[in-house]
């Protein structure tokens, strides 16, 4: 791992932001949580959940705020003060997709956390935010070649499409993997991390899309103090399709780092994958939820709550630490190793062994887990 000349420079801007940030979800947190329960806008107990009494949700609109409002300030600033150069890859579109997108992914999320939608209605949100984030120029058109060298070229129509992919996984995975007290905000913190850091070696070289991932980095540190088991508040729909959303953009912007993204997010990544292989092979809906993720096992074998959480968060900050470390194609190869010795641990011995239709609520699109 090597930094680009100069990162030093970058260290100062991306303290800034992260404690802006992490201040500004801090205090705005509970201003939210005490407007949420004044509307009765909570999740209620049952038998997928953990939580056992009604639980403030929405609390995703605090590290939206938190992350639009320094990145914004920040991207204002640098513009005219050039505290780090702009990647010339990166154009005013960008960033309008960036946080305008990311603005529309809180806001369709939170309408899910007041009314409760369908789960045609989410998927339905999720697509339109593919389709802006599309539309304003986001795309993803190469990939490392995993069997030769150069790269994986896309082009027209499977770029589009490939790309509108992207960014409805990374926001299901989020959503999915959104099942205890700050699992989801806590590995979302460390792939923001991540992509921060490997953005500042000379295999990107992105200072400034490292201070966004910082930013947001921040946001959900901020929040995670209120999240963190016992929670006071959840993330919503609101946090989950703004968090998923940013992350998905963050790591296709500039030099796509799409290997990055699927290493150090490969939990919440392929326990959705094998979570749907499963329901389809037992014959049912791949959204019907149940208590069959990787953190509702962990629980089963008899860890608890706080040790389950830190023990995702040891696997995510160790997949992270070899995205750093590993090239491009063996980033790709090392997700391939985890996601097949996955599918063995998870699929194969339990196959059909999970199946509880009484737990399974045909309205639910698998939120919080």
């Amino acid at each position: 791992m090597n930094w680009i000349e100069g990162a030093d420079a970058s260290i100062g801007p991306i303290v800034a932001v992260f404690v802006v940030a992490a201040f500004i979800s801090l205090v705005s947190t509970p201003l939210i949580r005490r407007v949420v329960l004044r509307h009765d806008i909570v999740d209620l107990p049952d038998e997928r959940r953990v939580n056992t009494a009604p639980m403030p949700r929405a609390g995703g609109l605090a590290v939206a705020c938190a992350f639009l409002v320094t990145a914004a300030a920040f991207v204002w600033i640098n513009d005219t003060a050039h505290v780090v150069p702009q990647p010339l890859t990166l154009q005013a579109s960008d960033l309008m997709a960036l946080f305008l997108g990311g603005a529309l992914a809180a806001a369709l999320g939170a309408a899910d956390d007041l009314f409760d939608l369908r789960a045609r209605y989410q998927l339905a949100g999720q697509v339109t935010l593919a389709v802006v984030a599309v539309v304003l120029g986001i795309g993803i058109e190469t990939i490392a070649n995993p069997f030769g060298p150069g790269v994986i070229r896309f082009g027209g129509i499977f770029s589009v499409g490939f790309t509108m992919f992207w960014i409805v996984g990374m926001i299901n995975s989020i959503n999915w993997i959104d099942g205890l007290d700050g699992l989801s905000s806590g590995i979302a913190l460390i792939a923001a991390i991540t992509l921060g850091l490997i953005s500042l070696t000379t295999q990107i070289g992105q200072p400034m899309i490292a201070v966004l991932c910082f930013a947001l980095a921040g946001a959900l540190a901020g929040f995670l103090r209120w999240n963190f088991y016992p929670a006071t508040i959840f993330l919503g729909t609101s946090g989950v399709q703004f968090v998923g959303y940013t992350l998905a953009v963050l790591s296709i912007l500039g030099s796509a780092k799409v290997a990055v993204a699927l290493l150090v997010l490969g939990v919440p990544i392929i326990d959705t994958f094998w979570i749907i292989v499963r329901r389809v092979v037992d014959g049912g809906s791949p959204f019907k939820p149940d208590r069959t993720h990787i953190h509702h096992r962990m629980l089963d074998l008899g860890l608890s709550h706080a040790h389950t959480v830190i023990a995702i968060y040891a696997i995510c900050i160790t997949l992270g630490a070899l995205s750093l470390l590993l090239s491009e194609v063996t980033q790709v190869y090392a997700f391939f190793g985890v996601f097949v010795l996955s599918g063995l641990i998870l699929f194969a011995p339990t196959r059909g062994a999970f199946r509880r239709p009484e737990e399974l609520d045909a309205r639910s699109y698998d939120t919080d887990g």
